[in-house]
């Protein structure tokens, strides 16, 4: 599964690793996040996310 990174902040999101502290379990791809999700570390939506090369 593919990595993207926050572009405002460098977060990282690793779909191996998810967002556990905000409820999203390892292993969701980035495609599966809500809508709603946003960056754990700044605020940013998932349009301020671009895939890792």
């Amino acid at each position: 599964m593919d990595k993207y990174v926050c572009d405002p902040c460098g977060y990282l999101y690793d779909p191996e690793v998810g967002d556990p502290d905000n409820g999203v379990e390892p292993g969701t791809a980035f495609a599966d996040l809500p809508e709603d999700w946003t960056c754990p570390i700044c605020g940013a939506g998932k349009d301020s996310f671009e895939k890792e090369d």
